[in-house]
Order: C-alpha cells, then structure tokens, then sequence
C-alpha cells in the first residue's frame, strides 16, 4: 500500500481534500493500534496491517480494513473507491456513522475489561488447560515439516515453550511415553527451523515466518521480539536433550544480536527490515535481495567448495524456490536460491569419505565468505528504535545462556556465523542493555518506564508489555548469576506495574495506565501469539516473585496471581490453544511447593560459577535459584529485609573455602553438597508423591 496508494498523486489528492491522514508506527504506540485493530477484528472478522481506519473527529471509529489494491479489483473495493464511499457517508449519513462508531466502541470496552467472577481458578482448572492446550496443539501438529498448523508458519515460541513444560510435567508423573511423544513433536520443529530458510544460515537469526510448509522461504523481516524468545526455547531444548545441536542455534541468535543489533549504549535495536535495494544506487527494494544467491555467485565466491556448499543447501542454477507451489507464486525468486538444509551433515561427509569435522569446517568458512561477500551489499533498513519489552525478552535469553551453556561438551565446536564466546560475554551484554533502560528509559523519581527510545527517550509511556518483559528479564539477571540491584529494581517495577496496571477490583492487568482519553479502550489482553501477553508473564513473575521475598508481601503476589488468572477462567477452559504460557503460568501457581535452590559462598569464585550453572543445568521452571555472598552487606540487608529465612540459611551455611548448595522443597532442605555433580544429581531426583 505504501507504493501503490501512499505514493500516487491521485490518492494524495483525495486525502488531503477530504481527510487527515495521520500515520501510526504500531511498535511505537501498541495502544493506539490495539483500539482500531480490535475494531477491525470484531467488525469484520480478522485483521492485519496495513490497518486503514476511518475516525471520527472524536477518534470513534467509523470503517476500516487492511489491505486494500489501489484501483477495484480481486473483487476488493479500491482504495480511491473507499476514500470516496467513506466521504459520501460521512456527508449524507455523520449521525448514523458516528453513533454506531461509539456503540462499538462501549461494546468493544465491556467486552475486553472482563472481571473475575471469582478470586482464583477452579482447582482442576490448571491441570486439564495444560493438557487440552497440548492436545490441541497436538493435532495440528505437521509431522512431515514440523510445526504447529499450515503455512504460512510463524515460530511461536509460546507454543514450544507450553509442549516443552507439559512435557516435563508428564515426565515427573511417570508418564514417561507421552511425556516423549511431545518432547518430539517440539524437537523436531526445532530442527526443521533451524535447517529451513527462515533460518537465515549465513548471517544468523531467524526471519520473521515461512510462507510455505517448509519452513523454506520467508517473510525476510527479523524482529528482535522472535530472537529473545527462539534463543530461549533452543536454550530449553538444550537443557534437556544436552545435544550440543540446539546450544548452536541459541548461540548463532545471540551472536547475530551482538555483531549487527547493539547500539553503543548497549541498547538493542528492534528490527531489520525484509527488502534492501539489489544493486548499489537502485531506487527499488525487493524482498529478500540482501538474503537470496544465485548459483553462479555461489560457485565463483566459493571455487573448489562450491559443489560440496550447493549439495548442502539444495542451491541450483534454476533456483531453488520450487519445493512446494507456496514458495514463489509469483516467480519473484526465479533463479535465486533460498538456503536451506535437506541433507544431514553425517551422511554428506561420509558420502564424500570426510571425517564430519573438516565437513563442517568447509561449511563454515563458505558461509563466512559469502557473509563478507553480502556485507557489502545494500543492507536492508535497521529500526533502531529500542523498545523495552522486547529488550526484557532478550535479557532473558542472553542471561540464561551465560550459565546454562556450560553444560556444553568441552570439546563441542563452533563454526561461523557463531563465534564460540565465552559465556561470560552472554551476561555483560544482558546486563548492558538493563543498565541502557534503566539510565535512559526509567524515571527515578516516578519509578515509571518509558516505551521506547529513538534518539532520546519517546512520549510513550511503558505500556503493561514493557513492565512485564522487563521484569521477567531482571529475574533472569539474578537467577543467572547477577547482583541483587536487579531484584531490588524488579520489585519496585512490580510495585509500579500494580499501581498503573492492575485492576483491584476486577482482577488482572489493562495494557494501558487509561491515563490518556484519546486512547478509546483499555483492554485486557491473554492472547500469547508472537509475543506473549502481558497478563501470562505477570502472572509468571507474581509466581516467581512470591517465591524470593516471604510473608505478607509473598501472598499478596500470590493473590494477584490467582485473582489474574480467574479473569481467564473460560478462555482456559474453552480457547487453551489461544493462551499457551497462561496455561504454563496457571499450572506453575497450582504447584503446591516450588523448589528452592540456594547457593552460599564467595561470588568471585570458579566454584561459584560452576555451582551456578549446575543449578541451572536441569530444564525445570519451578525452580527458583537463590545466590548469596554472607561476605556482601549490601547483599544481606537486601535478604533479611525480603526473606530473613534466606539471610540466615546463608550464615549457617557459609564456608570461607567452598560453594555449599542447599534444594529445599515442602518446607524441607536437603544436607548440604559442595560440588557441581552431586548439585545436578540431587536436582534430577523425581518430585516425592507428596510434592
């Protein structure tokens, strides 16, 4: 629309006479886009962008709809035909539009600021959420491409992310065959995303969606949003499989982000965008020119290698965008090559009887050749706005893979685009990026965030995402072997997300402060798509939250959990599918006895480090993971003001020369281990009957 419609002289002319046209960036102001899009959704029955929408002077909203072609045709109204209807109506008709614009708009407000009923879930509720979720997903599972649904496919995490715990969960029950049966269908995916195109192979990340079956050609945008979140599920598949496959691709999201999306202030840039012109001066952008290869380029780039790379990822003098009739309709790819794995690397090398290491060692530098070959092409456009929720959901999986990356075999080997970091680095970057927010985007005084940052801070205030992200990547910092300022932070952030957000009454949380009336609605969002919602992870935060301070300020996060959850007592109990990690976050508050893992001992230590990331090295998020240095009084104050059980856990057992671990759980603690090993064994033990 923005070639078709936005740039021609004959459409300019109708809006300006007729209209105000105003543009909205949707990252920018989520708010707004959320009013018209619901509108669009409940008027005519789904929705998208680009959003058109027709106001009122009072904002109401009188039409709209996506996309429209510029002139009549694919029997879809125009857009100058649109332009024209809309002012005809609005000549002939204003009163009529104009009230049945505020009359959606006080359905549309009654309708999504539902309250609960009650204050918390039916007990079995969370139980058979979890299990209808993972059924339902289950059948629509595509077993030959992987996946959950038909193309186009989206990644959404949350989906891998709710099948990986309801796994576990099967697992600790003793129903080991079904529990495998779901790991599968997860690893699996997992594997056919990474080998496909929306993986991108030689530069690392992962693009926005497939618009085939094969996870093959994509949607070539790269959103930061989906990196945080796939690191984070490669990361899971690693902590439980411990194939070093998985640890691979979290670290090629990761080292995308560091070479190409970290601004010097640490900050982490949003996106890049699918469409980059082909040649060096050309006025045209065409999607995915930075990304696609001929076969000739390839062979003169790579020389005696280009056999062996152009097996590898199926590239062709033709093209290769012909697996299924959905990769190019249009033959916009016609002789161009889309990477992609059809082969498996073992059975490649010993076909060319070549030990698999020197295999994948050509591979590597094949890709590194034509990386330094695509950088000088036309890069396409970098969106260099910051935006705090999704800078959260990448803390999160930078600080994760700082400790659970240990568990990677000694001699596991890296090859380009990863460049085998120390995994120290992961925790700098995370920690660099909270600082960014905290000096740039937060305000000491009020204690509220601001939503995001473009050369300076914007005049969004944090919307409920922003706060709910950023606290769940806080957590992560400390749990993962930072210092206690990010917990103190993420409890006064907790406190301003309930002041701004939370509906006392009603139970759950708005998206907005409802502080600002041209923002018509106030809703309260659950639907986890290709991000969460603010609502799941508020709900997993409460949870975790609720099990690192005690007392009085404990069980008010626990009430706020529950009172949360019961505002989505029939979308759990009739949509699960549509509300994965709320399925996950209503299971982790039903657990009667979350494990505690508290460390004791000196922070600088190597023991420290590795006692650590034992800690970590099991997949199981009801665990919550406490470190304290005796030695630190910044640190001690911090334990006997939350949790004085804690502070004095850590005197009892502190020795000058050794890292001592303690698992507590139902009010228990086990004896005292010292090394990392007996750590993971006690870790692994199954949950007792009585937990």
């Amino acid at each position: 629309m923005e070639v078709e419609s936005f740039e021609d002289e004959g459409v300019a002319k109708l809006l300006n006479d007729w209209f105000v046209s105003i543009k909205v960036d949707r990252e920018e102001r989520p708010d707004v886009d959320k009013v018209y899009m619901t509108y669009v959704q409940a008027l005519y029955g789904g929705g998208g962008w680009p959003l058109s929408v027709f106001l009122s002077p009072d904002l109401k909203p009188l039409m709209g709809g996506t996309y429209f072609p510029p002139e009549d045709k694919y029997g879809r109204p125009g857009f100058k035909t649109i332009l024209r209807k809309v002012k005809d109506a609005w000549d002939k008709k204003r009163d009529m539009l104009a009230q049945s614009g505020a009359f959606a708009i006080e359905q549309l407000s009654e309708a999504l600021s539902a309250s609960a009923s009650s204050n918390k879930l039916p007990d079995e509720l969370p139980q058979n959420a979890l299990r209808l979720c993972a059924e339902q997903l289950s059948k629509s599972y595509d077993s030959r491409f992987g996946g959950f649904g038909s193309a186009p496919k989206f990644p959404r995490p949350v989906e891998i992310q709710m099948m990986l715990y309801h796994s576990k969960k099967l697992e600790d029950t003793g129903k080991s065959g079904e529990a495998s049966e779901g790991q599968k269908m997860v690893l699996f995916t997992l594997q056919c995303m990474a080998k496909g195109g929306i993986h991108d192979h030689v530069g690392g990340g992962f693009h926005r969606y497939s618009v085939d079956e094969r996870w093959h050609v994509p949607h070539f945008e790269k959103m930061l949003y989906d990196q945080g979140q796939l690191a984070n599920v490669y990361l899971d598949a690693f902590s439980l499989t411990k194939d070093v496959f998985y640890s691979y691709i979290c670290r090629d999201i990761l080292d995308y982000l560091r070479r190409d999306m970290i601004g010097p202030g640490g900050e982490i840039f949003s996106a890049e965008d699918a469409d980059s012109a082909e040649t060096e001066g050309a006025t045209r952008k065409k999607e995915g020119a930075f990304y696609v290869w001929t076969s000739k380029e390839v062979e003169d780039i790579l020389g005696e290698h280009a056999i062996l790379f152009k097996e590898h990822y199926y590239l062709k003098p033709t093209g290769n965008c012909d697996l299924s009739r959905m990769s190019d309709p249009h033959n916009e790819f016609k002789g161009k090559n889309v990477l992609i794995e059809l082969n498996d690397s073992s059975a490649s090398a010993s076909k060319l009887g070549m030990p698999l290491e020197k295999y994948l060692n050509i591979l590597g530098e094949c890709r590194r050749k034509l990386f330094d070959v695509r950088s000088k092409r036309p890069r396409p456009h970098l969106d260099d706005k910051v935006i705090v929720s999704w800078n959260g959901l990448v803390i999160s999986s930078f600080a994760r893979a700082s400790k659970i990356l240990k568990s990677e075999a000694e001699s596991a080997m890296f090859n380009f685009p990863v460049v085998g970091s120390d995994r120290k680095e992961y925790m700098e970057v995370a920690e660099s990026a909270a600082s960014f927010i905290r000096r740039h985007l937060y305000d000491e005084q009020t204690h509220r965030l601001q939503h995001s940052f473009r050369n300076g801070p914007s005049k969004a205030p944090g919307f409920l995402d922003d706060y709910a992200f950023l606290i769940s990547g806080l957590l992560d910092l400390y749990e993962f072997g930072s210092g206690t300022k990010w917990l103190v932070w993420a409890i006064e952030l907790q406190n301003t997300q309930d002041e701004l957000f939370l509906d006392r009454e009603g139970g759950g949380y708005f998206n907005t402060t409802g502080e600002d009336p041209s923002v018509l609605l106030r809703v309260k969002e659950d639907h986890d798509g290709a991000e969460p919602s603010g609502n799941s992870v508020s709900v997993i935060n409460l949870v975790r939250l609720a099990s690192i301070v005690a007392g009085s300020k404990s069980d008010y996060y626990r009430q706020n959990a529950e009172h949360s959850l019961a505002v989505f007592e029939t979308r759990l109990k009739d949509m699960a599918m549509a509300v994965p990690l709320m399925c996950c976050a209503a299971d982790m508050l039903s657990v009667p006895s979350r494990k505690h893992v508290v460390l004791v001992g000196h922070k600088s230590s190597v023991d420290f480090e590795n006692m650590l990331a034992a800690a970590h090295a099991s997949y199981d998020l009801n665990k919550t993971v406490i470190h304290i240095d005796p030695a630190d009084t910044e640190e001690m104050d911090f334990w006997e003001e939350h949790n004085s059980n804690n502070a004095s856990m850590a005197r009892n057992n502190f020795s000058a020369d050794k890292v001592v671990a303690l698992v507590c759980q139902n009010f228990s603690c086990s004896p005292p281990v010292t090394d990392p090993i007996s750590l993971e064994n006690l870790l692994l033990e199954k949950p007792s009957s009585t937990a």
